[in-house]
C-alpha cells in the first residue's frame, strides 16, 4: 500500500437491500450464493445486499470466530490470513497479508483499519488513523472473508464516539455528528489505550464530515445483511444513533431542495473544489442511508416519526435528483435551448440556468448514448462535472431508475479513456486547470489538475465500478479495468 490515502474513500458496502421500495423483497436473494452473474437477471433483483454473498466462496456458517490475540493495541498484525476465502491467487494472498498490517487495535479488539500503510513516508499526519468512510471498503472484505467482529467492534465503537461532545471553537456541532476518524494511542508503561476522535476541529480545512453519519448507517445494514444478526441494529444505542444521524438530515428549514445542503470539503472530496451546495456524491449517500435507515428502525413510538419523515424524504429525493440532476444528450440540447428569467411554478427553466455556462468540453464529452448524474444543482449554477462515487452509489442505491443505470454503464464504456485510462479510476472529470483552478481551489498545491481529487486516479473506486457492473448485468466493464490495473501494477 502506498501513502495517499490508498483507500480515501474506502466507502462501501456490499449490502443495502436497495432495489425500489415498493419492488421485489430482497431478503430472498440472500438465501442461496451465486458466483456467475447472469446479463438476464432482472435489474431490480441486483441490490447492494448481494454482494457479500456473489463475491464470496464459502459459507458463514462454518465460521469459527476471527482471531483476537490478547493484549495487543495501536497498530498491530495479527495471525495469517489464511481464512480468507478469496481467489487463493498470489497478488490476493500478499494484498491480504498487507491489509492486516493496516489493522488497529483498542484494548485487544480490532476496530478499524488505518487509512495507509507506508513506513517509507516520515509525515503520516492523518492516515494512521480509522476513518469511517475509509473503514467501509475495509469491513466488506471482513465480511465477505467471514469476520464480522471487526465490523461489529468498529460500528459501536464509533457510536460510542457520536456520543462524545463535540466543540470546534467553542461552537458545539450536532449531537448526532459522527468523527471523520479516529486514533488510538498506546501507553506501554500504564498499559492504557485511549481514543482520540476527530470531528473536524483537527482536520485540514476545519470541515466536519457529512457523510461519515451516512457511511455508518450504510455499514450497520451491510454487517446485518450479511450476518443475519439483526440484534445488534435493534440495539437501544444503534436505534438512537441512526435517528440522532437523520435528525440533522431530516430537519426543517428555509431550504426549498430536497436535496442536502453541503459545505466544500465536508465528505470523500475533503478540500475545496467547489463541491459545495447539493454535492451529487453526499446526496446518493444520502439516499442510500435513508434507504438502509428504513429497513432497520423500529415502529416504536420514537421510531415511527422518523420512518414517517424519511419515506417523505424519500419521495421527493428520487424525483429531484432524476428530474434535475440527470443529463444526456437530449437533456443538454433543452438546456442549451433554456429561456432565462421565467417566474412562476411553470418555469421550465426551474433554476434560471444561463445556457452560456455550459462549458465548452461537455459538448464532446457526452455520447449520443449514455448519460449520468452531473455534480451539482443550484440556483444559476449547473456542475456538469462527472464525479465516480456519485455516479455508481446511485446505481447501487437504485437513486438511479433502471434507464439511468444503464446509459451511465454506456458512457463509462463510450468515455473510457477520460474515465478509466491507463490507471483506474478517476474520481471526477475534467479537472480543473490554470486560472480556474486558482480561484476554485485555493491554489492547494495538492489540487493541481489531474492529481488527487482534481481529477486524480483513485484505484480504490474499483470495487464500487464493480459492484455496479455486477448490479447492471455488465461484469466485463469491471474485469476490463481490473486487468489493467494489474498490468499497471
Amino acid at each position: 500500500m502506498d501513502g495517499t490515502k490508498v483507500m480515501g474513500l474506502r466507502n462501501v458496502s456490499s449490502i443495502c437491500s436497495l432495489s425500489e421500495m415498493d419492488d421485489h423483497d430482497l431478503s430472498r436473494l440472500l438465501d442461496k450464493p451465486r458466483l456467475n452473474i447472469e446479463r438476464q437477471r432482472s435489474f431490480d433483483e441486483r441490490s447492494l445486499s448481494e454482494l457479500p454473498m456473489i463475491l464470496t466462496r464459502g459459507s458463514y456458517d462454518n465460521y469459527e470466530g476471527m482471531h483476537s490475540p490478547c493484549g495487543r493495541s495501536g497498530i498491530d498484525t495479527p495471525a495469517s490470513w489464511d481464512r480468507n476465502s478469496f481467489d487463493p491467487h498470489p497478488i490476493v494472498a500478499e494484498a491480504w497479508e498487507a491489509f492486516r498490517r493496516t489493522l488497529v487495535y483498542f484494548r485487544g479488539q480490532p476496530v478499524g483499519t488505518i487509512a495507509a500503510y507506508d513506513h517509507a513516508s516520515e509525515e503520516v499526519l492523518n492516515y494512521d488513523q480509522v476513518f469511517v468512510r475509509d473503514f467501509v471498503p475495509s469491513a466488506l472484505a471482513f465480511l465477505m472473508n467471514g469476520e464480522p467482529e471487526i465490523v461489529k467492534n468498529f460500528l459501536l465503537k464509533t457510536l460510542q464516539l457520536q456520543g462524545w461532545e463535540k466543540k470546534v471553537d467553542r461552537f458545539k456541532l450536532g449531537e448526532g455528528a459522527m468523527p471523520a476518524s479516529f486514533k488510538v494511542l498506546h501507553d506501554p508503561v500504564r498499559k492504557l489505550d485511549t481514543i482520540i476522535a476527530d470531528f473536524g476541529e483537527s482536520a485540514i480545512g476545519r470541515v466536519a464530515p457529512i457523510d461519515s453519519g451516512f457511511w455508518w448507517i450504510i455499514l450497520l445494514r451491510a454487517y446485518t445483511k450479511s450476518t443475519g444478526d439483526l440484534s445488534l441494529a435493534e440495539r437501544p444505542e444503534c436505534q438512537k444513533g441512526m435517528r440522532l444521524i437523520l435528525t440533522l438530515c431530516l430537519a426543517e428549514g428555509f431550504d426549498t431542495f430536497p436535496t442536502l445542503l453541503c459545505a466544500d470539503g465536508c465528505s470523500m472530496i475533503d478540500r475545496r473544489m467547489d463541491v459545495y451546495g447539493y454535492p451529487i456524491e453526499i446526496q446518493a449517500l444520502f439516499y442510500m442511508a435513508l434507504r438502509c435507515a428504513l429497513s432497520m428502525l423500529k415502529q416504536d413510538a420514537e421510531g415511527k416519526d422518523c420512518i414517517e419523515r424519511i419515506e417523505k424524504r424519500l419521495h421527493a429525493l428520487s424525483y429531484h435528483m432524476r428530474s434535475y440532476f440527470w443529463l444526456d444528450f437530449q437533456q443538454l440540447n433543452d438546456i442549451y435551448r433554456y429561456k432565462t428569467e421565467e417566474y412562476s411554478h411553470t418555469a421550465v427553466n426551474k433554476f434560471n440556468v444561463i445556457p452560456d455556462s455550459i462549458p465548452d468540453w461537455i459538448f464532446d464529452f457526452m455520447p449520443t448514448r449514455g448519460g449520468y448524474f452531473i455534480g451539482n444543482v443550484s440556483p444559476a449554477r449547473m456542475d456538469f462535472r462527472w464525479f465516480c462515487l456519485g455516479n455508481c452509489i446511485a446505481i447501487l442505491s437504485s437513486l438511479a431508475t433502471p434507464e439511468q443505470s444503464v446509459a451511465i454503464m454506456d458512457l463509462i464504456e463510450a468515455r473510457w479513456d477520460e474515465l478509466v485510462g491507463e490507471m483506474p479510476l478517476k474520481i471526477a472529470y475534467p479537472a480543473i486547470e490554470k486560472h480556474e483552478w486558482r480561484i476554485v481551489t485555493g491554489c492547494d498545491p495538492k489540487n493541481t489538475r489531474w492529481s488527487y481529487h482534481n481529477g486524480g486516479s483513485w484505484p480504490v473506486l474499483l470495487w464500487l465500478l464493480t459492484a455496479a457492473c455486477i448490479k447492471t448485468g455488465r461484469p466485463q466493464i469491471a474485469r476490463q479495468a481490473i486487468d489493467l490495473r494489474r498490468h499497471v501494477c
